[in-house]
């Protein structure tokens, strides 16, 4: 049965390491190998996800005793008006289509909702498939932005927002 447990500092190795894993799958065909391999170090590096975790991030593991499926990552982004944003969802190749992003969204869901969080947003890619399971999870296009990440490159993503 999968299960969902809050994240660690001490879980920072396993979120590096199953973002090695889903990144090549979700967005080679998108970004290419070199951008990748750019955004790996610059977004999953030990320093920057230490940060997180000090700034308030929520990790959240999917997993079924001591096997892990993936992660969710959340933080407020705008205390006054209450939104949150999801920052991080990747599931393992090996465990898509078993319902487990659904799982982790949802849970995500609910600790917004009872936090008081009055919307939830998230940039995707334009051309990543889950653009669509967040449609289908009630997230509308809220706009399209092209943020320049350095070293030549840039993200051409959607911003998503479901609103509680």
């Amino acid at each position: 049965m999968i299960t969902i447990r809050k994240g660690k500092e001490e879980d920072i190795e396993l979120i590096r390491d199953i973002a090695k894993e889903t990144w090549p799958n979700t967005y080679l065909e998108i970004i290419g190998q070199a951008q990748i391999d750019y955004m790996l170090d610059k977004m999953y590096n030990k320093g920057e996800l230490l940060k997180q975790f000090l700034e308030g991030h929520i990790f959240l593991f999917a997993e079924d005793r001591d096997k892990q499926y993936g992660f969710a990552g959340y933080s407020i982004v705008d205390h006054e008006n209450r939104v949150y944003k999801l920052h991080k969802l990747y599931v393992l190749p090996s465990a898509h289509g078993k319902g487990v992003g659904k799982i982790l969204i949802n849970e995500v869901f609910n600790q917004v909702k009872d936090a008081g969080g009055s919307a939830l947003e998230l940039n995707v890619n334009k051309n990543n498939k889950a653009a669509d399971f967040y449609k289908k999870a009630g997230f509308n296009i809220k706009d399209s932005v092209k943020i320049d990440i350095g070293g030549g490159y840039f993200m051409d993503d959607y911003v998503m927002e479901l609103k509680f």
